[in-house]
């Protein structure tokens, strides 16, 4: 194995450093701050086309996408020290067009996408033009298994007639938002895993609703989280995103970068708050000497600093993996880092909140929406358990002649 990154990738991790500390860190108090002005937690705050800007004449756009016509053509391996970066700050992601969910829904409409639909969605995507949302998961099945979706796309002579109620309909909040891609099933009667199609919504189509916007642990900003209704929604058939039949498989891809993803910023979002925890023990003195030369505390440290260590080199050889076998060869490992970088951050930011005490989970401190944000980790794109399933599956297969009849 071999995780040394390239020297392209080195030179813009230098520069996405430069640019977090010289813009993104002096920018953030004023983009909260026009949040907070315009009375709407999902609105767009006018410094971001700044930052944008910024990030643009920087060269850091799009980075995320492997593809060279698209984006800029990097790695997974190369990827990952930069998203980690990015994970550090709530900002970073969307100032250089990285931020799910429209990260994923660029990658299958670049990969999956017919010439009119890249017109149409993913160069406004590609952008920043405009934001989108994806529909899959439903309040009244276990979403977990993907099998179990009671959407329905049905075809109706040169259209499809979509029936759905979607909810944690991520980035729907936002009124950028102009398009959805939604999965649901097309031909009940097929087999699970040809059931399903992914078909391109205008949100502004005929029959879309938001009914709301859901909160996570009371907090609820950017994109945000939406309950949407899809009633009797008519689509003409183009918009069917790479053919009837294949949204399953076109989930799965969809959901292996976007999974690692999520695991590199979430180690971001680790050490960002090991640093808080670290200048916090070193200040604040109790019971006559800093917290620092407490021994649970310097023990709590140390745990942290090697839980991250190893949730990174497991995401470095996950990345590896997928750049030299592709995704269904690191199954095993993105699932695993799946699993072990929501603990690590929900852990270590954890922990960093006790060392604040009752600043530690006030609006004072970033660590309160760090910890929401890590927790929810552990659910999103497969919980936990789903994830611990296969691997134990794959474990267990080894010796099977053991099994008692």
């Amino acid at each position: 194995m071999d995780f040394a990154l390239s020297q392209r990738a080195e030179e813009l991790r230098e520069r996405l450093l430069a640019f977090v500390t010289e813009t993104i860190e002096p920018a953030t108090p004023t983009y909260f701050a026009q949040i907070e002005a315009s009375g709407d937690p999902h609105s767009y705050a006018p410094i971001m086309e700044d930052l944008k800007d910024e990030a643009r004449a920087r060269g850091l756009w799009n980075l995320f996408l492997p593809n060279e016509r698209w984006g800029a053509g990097l790695t997974n391996l190369d990827y990952a020290p930069l998203c980690e970066i990015m994970g550090r700050s709530l900002l970073t992601s969307e100032a250089t067009n990285c931020a799910a969910p429209d990260t994923g829904n660029m990658e299958i409409l670049a990969e999956f996408g017919t010439p009119e639909q890249q017109d149409a969605w993913l160069v406004p995507l590609i952008e920043g033009e405009i934001r989108s949302c994806f529909a899959m998961t439903e309040p009244w099945v276990a979403s977990s298994d993907a099998t179990n979706i009671q959407s329905r796309i049905t075809r109706d002579g040169d259209d499809y007639v979509v029936n759905a109620h979607k909810w944690f309909t991520s980035g729907a909040m936002s009124k950028r938002c102009k398009v959805a891609i939604l999965m649901g099933v097309s031909d009940p009667d097929a087999d699970p895993y040809h059931r399903h199609s992914m078909i391109l919504v205008p949100m502004d189509a005929p029959g879309v609703s938001i009914e709301r916007a859901l909160t996570v642990f009371g907090h609820s900003s950017g994109g945000g989280h939406a309950e949407t209704l899809f009633q009797n929604v008519r689509l003409p058939a183009g918009n069917i995103l790479g053919g009837e039949g294949n949204g399953f498989a076109m989930a799965q891809a969809r959901l292996g970068p976007g999974r690692i993803h999520h695991c590199m910023r979430a180690i971001g979002l680790a050490e960002r708050a090991l640093e808080l925890t670290c200048a916090r023990v070193q200040m604040r003195v109790a019971f006559g000497s800093p917290l620092a030369d407490q021994g649970v505390i310097g023990a709590s440290i140390a745990e942290s600093r090697i839980m991250i260590e190893q949730a990174r080199l497991l995401t470095m050889k996950a990345a590896w993996l997928m750049d030299t076998v592709g995704n269904k060869g690191a199954r095993f490992e993105i699932g695993a880092i799946k699993v072990v970088a929501a603990r690590t951050a929900t852990t270590v930011i954890d922990r960093a909140i006790q060392v604040f005490g009752g600043a530690g989970v006030s609006q004072d401190w970033p660590l309160a929406d760090m910890y929401a944000h890590a927790r929810t980790l552990h659910l999103v794109d497969g919980p936990d358990e789903v994830h611990m399933r296969q691997i134990a599956r794959r474990e267990l297969r080894k010796y099977e002649g053991f099994r008692a009849n």
